[in-house]
């Protein structure tokens, strides 16, 4: 049986390519007691509401008919943001160069945040420069990398 996930990315990808935009990600997820299901989507020069508006309204219907959740939760379609969470591995080759965050399940030399500028992606291992000094991070240590904007 396929993931929540993998489904609704499937039953949401017509719709977010015929509003102009990419499909960023969705997660699933139980905070606070109540599920969501979150569509991410991104587009060149950014997300307007009016972009979420148009994902929102077709896909709500088709995943009312569809019913590929059981249960009742929370439908949000937004940006993946500025500060978007890197997954997969389009993701790090698309901001190969850019700053990153990357956060560890335990501290390593006493921290467990990490910043610096991506410079490799392999198999779910980071490399980034901190300092002028490469660090590499393996898959099984880091929690989320996410992009690390200044403003």
């Amino acid at each position: 049986m396929a993931k929540v996930t993998d489904t609704v990315a499937q039953l949401a990808a017509p719709f977010v390519e015929a509003a102009g935009c990419s499909l960023w990600d969705v997660e699933y997820v139980k905070e606070a007691g109540e599920w969501f299901l979150r569509v991410y989507i991104d587009k060149e020069g950014g997300i307007s509401i009016d972009d979420c508006e148009a994902v929102s309204r077709p896909l709500s219907d088709a995943l009312d008919e569809a019913d590929p959740i059981e249960g009742s939760y929370t439908f949000e379609v937004s940006s993946a943001g500025a500060d978007r969470v890197l997954k997969k591995p389009e993701h790090f080759a698309q901001f190969q160069g850019q700053e990153v965050e990357v956060k560890l399940y335990r501290p390593r030399d006493g921290r467990k945040d990490y910043v610096g500028v991506l410079t490799a992606y392999a198999d779910g291992d980071v490399t980034i420069q901190v300092g002028g000094a490469p660090m590499e991070f393996t898959k099984k240590d880091i929690a989320l990398v996410r992009l690390y904007p200044r403003f």
